[in-house]
């Protein structure tokens, strides 16, 4: 990654580790899995298909169990 890809001053680490802090307080029971978790969920797995793309050394690289059903989840609830 080049600098470029951190944002400026930072702001981009800031806006991926609050997307990860909301996931986590989702599968943690510490907030309600929301509209937020899921805009956050998606960020997160749109990063992590571009990782994928840049490096093969992520190819094997994937969420938790917990995470899948939580993605699942979302689609159950806008089914139903």
């Amino acid at each position: 990654m080049t600098n470029s890809n951190f944002g400026v001053g930072g702001r981009m680490i800031e806006a991926n580790s609050n997307h990860y802090q909301v996931v986590a307080g989702s599968l943690t029971g510490k907030r309600e899995a929301d509209e937020q978790t899921f805009a956050s969920l998606a960020a997160l797995s749109e990063r992590l298909e571009r990782l994928k793309g840049i490096d093969d050394a992520f190819s094997g690289v994937a969420f938790s169990a917990a995470v899948e059903e939580l993605q699942t989840s979302k689609t159950a609830v806008t089914v139903g």
